[in-house]
């Protein structure tokens, strides 16, 4: 179950085609974890593959055209409230009439290429996740002991939602969202992934019930693969928190490349956090206040180098006194203005924890502003998540040199770990209809 900046709570579904046309189910729901269907939208248009990016590395740019969106509700509720929202969009008056009533499983066309009708902006609706499409193959080490070998696994990046509502309509991503699984070659065990595959627009799948986790802060952290932001950020992130006294630390390690691969600095922080309290907002999720004491930096390349030490003195370290793999603390000159990074400074976050399929603890930190900036008030406070966490046992000072999580891929000719670029087309399910509506 997706949780997108708003709230929104979704499930999706997409059947790419060798002609380039594009089948998308999108499922949107009243909780967090997916059990209350609102309403379906079906997505149908035409993809085409571009260049490489060369904002994001390793990413490809993509042309979308669409050609039909519908919307099918499941309550009358859904129906009030979406004609509601189309009611005072221009000429969407009529897509809903006045005392029409809720008819299970009828399709309604919300944008159709022909008739130039578009109504999906009432919903925030936009599908520019499409311009930026990354394909991941890897393989997963078998589950259990008695297991031997491992499984082919391939992932779907799309692009990143941004996190104002009112930019999202005219957003071209840079980062990613969280990966598709494809049905073919997917993590095992997926408990949802054969529900959602096996759904449509009139039966939307629904999740099986997860025990809710109370938020225990405590414990040793890890990223699970090398994350990708918007801005083009590469980075792994390793916290450790000391739920006794409420303190915290963490380390940002930031790279060059999207394998992660090539440092480029790490930010050690520390501070303390606040109990958590149950979000209003964001069913499941725990409010807290984290503030930022101290903070230490390690160039770790030429260029960063380079950059610290023709900062402006005073404002990051001892001026010109930095070199690549030695760390210094930034603490004493309130931080580093050339790295953005403000002390002492409070960040109001968004925490939860679940339980994956492999039993394994997660965590899961609020998603950052797409602008870049801190969420440094209330009002910034999250509504959606980034990649999870996984729960680790190490020490810490098993981690201090912590530089680099392996990339799994294949290796090229010279046997080097290679990423590999996207095929022409591309296919994540195999499908020979296409289907339509009148």
């Amino acid at each position: 179950c997706e949780v997108r900046p708003g709230p929104e709570f979704l499930t999706r579904s997409y059947l790419f085609y060798a002609n380039r046309l594009f089948k998308a189910l999108q499922f949107y729901y009243r909780d967090p974890s997916c059990r209350d269907p609102s309403y379906s939208l079906v997505i149908k248009g035409k993809l085409r593959l571009r260049q490489a990016s060369w904002i994001t590395r390793g990413a490809t740019e993509a042309d979308y055209q669409l050609h039909k969106v519908g919307i099918v509700f499941h309550s009358p509720q859904a129906m009030r409230e979406v004609a509601s929202w189309t009611n005072a969009t221009a000429g969407c008056g009529g897509f809903l009439r006045p005392g029409r009533s809720w008819a299970p499983g009828a399709l309604y066309e919300l944008l159709s290429a022909k008739s130039e009708r578009d109504c999906t902006p009432a919903l925030g609706f936009a599908m520019h996740e499409l311009s930026l499409v990354r394909v991941e193959t890897r393989y997963q080490p078998a589950g259990r002991p008695q297991q031997s070998g491992s499984r082919l696994v391939e992932e779907l990046y799309l692009g990143d939602i941004h996190t104002e509502w009112g930019e999202r309509l005219h957003y071209r991503p840079t980062g990613y969202q969280r990966p598709m699984q494809s049905a073919v070659h997917h993590v095992h065990p997926c408990p949802a992934c054969g529900i959602i595959y096996r759904a449509d627009e009139h039966h939307p799948p629904v999740l099986p019930a997860q025990a809710q986790l109370p938020m225990q802060l405590s414990g040793s952290w890890v990223s699970t693969h090398c994350e990708v932001r918007p801005a083009v950020l590469f980075l792994t992130r390793y916290f450790i928190f000391h739920g006794n006294n409420h303190t915290w630390e963490g380390y940002y390690y930031h790279y060059s490349d999207p394998l992660c691969k090539q440092p480029t600095f790490t930010i050690y922080a520390s501070g303390h956090y606040t109990q958590g309290t149950p979000s209003s907002k964001v069913r499941g999720g725990t409010e807290l206040a984290f503030r930022v004491t101290q903070a230490r930096v390690t160039p770790m390349d030429q260029v960063t180098v380079t950059m610290l030490n023709s900062s402006e003195p005073g404002s990051c370290g001892l001026t010109s006194s930095w070199s690549a793999g030695v760390e210094q603390d930034i603490t004493p000159t309130n931080g580093c203005l050339a790295l953005g990074i403000n002390l002492p400074h409070t960040e109001y976050e968004l925490f939860k924890t679940e339980h994956d399929a492999q039993e394994r603890s997660l965590l899961y930190i609020g998603e950052r502003p797409t602008d870049g900036s801190s969420p440094d008030s209330p009002a910034k406070r999250p509504t959606s998540y980034q990649a999870p966490l996984v729960q680790c046992a190490g020490a810490p000072e098993e981690f201090s040199n912590y530089l680099s999580l392996k990339y799994s891929g294949r290796k090229d000719a010279n046997g080097n770990e290679a990423l590999k670029p996207l095929p022409v087309a591309f296919l994540l399910f195999v499908a020979l209809v296409f289907l339509r509506w009148d």
